[in-house]
């Protein structure tokens, strides 16, 4: 315990004081003219603002804002894809003394309405058209909102709120002029206990949760986490995710606000690969489904390759990595034999396959928001990259544990961060306490009291265990947890990983609470089936079509054969049924950052669910 305060103070004394605003400030006056954020909007290449110009424009938008009423403490929902708008939107609202919170994009009119009734917020900035699609029923009810701000200025209402991006960018450099010092006085007067976001959950098993996270929690979740990283200097990185993730927001936002670099943002995320290519992080970070894709991918292309001496070439130069990497766990160091081997694979082959993938330059690469399957993490390891799984949720501000260059284990979340205490309850479930926990839910004091316990843990709801070198692991949602009607314990992500190693599976949900036996629902994966179908030698003309193929079925019950070799007898997987759709967030399966809505599809697929057991 001696170590994890003297930490946690080491850490605090290095935040004391600050905010998001004062980081900026510093930022600035070391970095001013260098590149802050770029993205593709509007333009066929990269459009780019310097930190300096980024932070002009963020306080001649927050004077606007303070001239149209905002006062200290308001709210203001932004609702927009990765676009430096949205970024200096953000920035202008933390600046006029308000709370950001950026909504996303997917959510029903009903929830948007919801969200906009609870935290009445005073700004809503909006893209476009779906947007303001979306806002239409909040528009009509909120009585709390007094501007609202549309970027695509065809989209715009009719509605006497309603200003353009430009038109509130002006008002505020005449206000800011005319009034510098009251503008300059409300950003100094923001205090680290005030909140810097509030972050409402997707709502799945009910009305979405907004978490509050502070300027504090911010600061100290980005200064530890940097601690346990490594990587001092700036760096150049891509964001992809919505801005209402907590993961995207501490690597989008709150790092480079406080660090410096250049960010690269993606309003389409399909546009990432090609984007990697082009852009060639220095880190990156993916979501586990990002990872197993990339990894899909490359398999399928070496499959493809006739030539038996290249592909032996190239699995004796992963297998060096795989040994490289493995030897390095906890701490190791390889042989002299295994860097000579590595150094002959890189120079060789390794470093062609990271630099087609755009991801030669990658110092630090990490995953987080689910689970990262163990073969996946052992295949980029074959490439010669470490990727870090982490551990954490939006109520911890992101990360709670983490794997680094001094200290990972392949298939673990990583050991605790500096300055935070983590525990298991007697059932399992992760406990965390320390400065990066929420002081609660926005106007919820119920669902608070439910969050912590009496001695300040914060209940994470996940299951996990730690080994004996103090390496943590997670099994799976408290909540998702299968009982079987024998009274058999299983963890369903565990499976779902294993069935997905096919690569023609692109999701699957494993089900059996309180059945006898466990079944799955499966979709094919868009990219690669179609791939392996041609490759076969089978005709189609859709995904549809290929979900009722039989030699399609052969093989996905291949895969399904080999992940029931790996399982126990309760875990295997007695039927399944292969979907003709995809799984997508705008099909309500998924959330957007890629994970699975287990209840959405127990609701949809009641049918199917019912039928594997019929």
């Amino acid at each position: 315990m001696t170590a994890i305060q003297d930490d946690r103070t080491a850490l605090d004394e290095r935040i004391a004081g600050s905010t998001l605003c004062l980081e900026l400030e510093r930022t600035v006056s070391e970095q001013g003219g260098t590149p802050a954020y770029s993205d593709r909007h509007g333009s066929d290449g990269w459009r780019t603002l310097t930190w300096e110009r980024l932070r002009e424009q963020a306080l001649d938008l927050a004077a606007g804002l303070v001239a149209r009423g905002m006062a200290p403490g308001d709210t203001a929902a932004l609702m927009a894809s990765s676009r430096i708008e949205h970024v200096l939107a953000d920035l202008a609202v933390l600046h006029a003394g308000g709370t950001p919170m950026s909504i996303y994009s997917t959510l029903s009119p009903d929830q948007v309405a919801f969200i906009a009734g609870h935290s009445t917020p005073t700004v809503a900035v909006l893209e476009g058209a779906d947007q303001v699609a979306r806002w239409a029923g909040a528009l009509a009810s909120v009585d709390s909102l007094r501007t609202v701000v549309v970027l695509d200025a065809a989209a715009a209402p009719d509605d006497p709120r309603v200003v353009s991006w430009a038109d509130l960018a002006a008002e505020g450099a005449r206000y800011r002029a005319a009034h510098a010092e009251e503008c300059e006085q409300r950003w100094r007067a923001v205090e680290p206990t005030q909140p810097a976001t509030i972050l409402y959950t997707s709502g799945t098993t009910g009305d979405p949760k907004g978490v509050v996270l502070t300027h504090r929690n911010v600061l100290f979740e980005v200064a530890t986490s940097l601690q346990v990283t490594g990587v001092t200097a700036p760096g150049l990185t891509l964001s992809y995710l919505p801005f209402a993730h907590i993961a995207e927001r501490a690597l989008g936002m709150y790092t480079p606000w406080t660090q410096g670099g250049h960010v690269h943002l993606l309003a389409d995320p399909s546009q990432l690969a090609a984007s990697l290519r082009e852009v060639r992080p220095t880190r990156f970070f993916g979501v586990p489904r990002v990872w197993e894709k990339i990894m899909t991918g490359v398999s399928a292309l070496l499959a493809a390759e006739t030539d038996a001496a290249k592909k032996a070439a190239v699995a004796q130069a992963m297998e060096a990595g795989l040994q490289y990497v493995l030897a390095q766990e906890a701490g190791g160091q390889p042989t002299a034999e295994q860097v000579s081997a590595y150094q002959q694979a890189d120079a060789a082959v390794l470093s062609v396959m990271r630099a087609l993938l755009g991801l030669d330059r990658v110092e630090w690469a990490a995953s987080a928001a689910a689970p990262m399957p163990v073969d996946v993490a052992r295949f980029f390891a074959g490439l010669g990259l470490r990727i870090y799984d982490v551990y954490g949720m939006t109520e911890t501000t992101g990360a709670v544990t983490a794997n680094g260059p001094a200290a990972f284990r392949l298939g673990s979340v990583g050991r605790p961060l500096p300055g935070l205490e983590l525990s298991l309850g007697d059932d399992g479930e992760i406990l965390v306490r320390g400065p990066v926990q929420t002081p609660g839910y926005f106007r919820r004091e119920d669902a608070t009291r439910e969050l912590f316990d009496e001695d300040g843990w914060l209940h994470t709801g996940d299951i996990g265990r730690v080994d004996a070198d103090g390496f943590y692991w997670v099994v799976d949602r408290k909540k998702e947890l299968i009982i079987t009607s024998s009274g058999k314990n299983i963890a369903p992500s565990n499976i779902e990983n294993l069935l997905k190693e096919s690569p023609l599976v692109g999701h699957a949900l494993v089900f059996g609470d309180s059945r006898p036996y466990v079944v799955a629902v499966l979709t094919l994966d868009a990219e690669i089936a179609p791939l392996v179908a041609h490759k076969a030698g089978i005709a189609f003309t859709d995904l549809a079509e290929l979900a009722r193929n039989e030699q399609v079925l052969a093989m996905v019950q291949q895969g399904v054969d080999a992940a029931n070799a790996r399982l126990s007898r309760p875990e295997q997987v007695k039927r399944f049924e292969l979907l003709p759709v995809e799984w997508t967030a705008e099909s309500e399966e998924l959330t957007p950052t890629l994970k699975l809505k287990r209840r959405v599809v127990h609701t949809k697929y009641q049918d199917v669910l019912e039928r594997l057991y019929s």
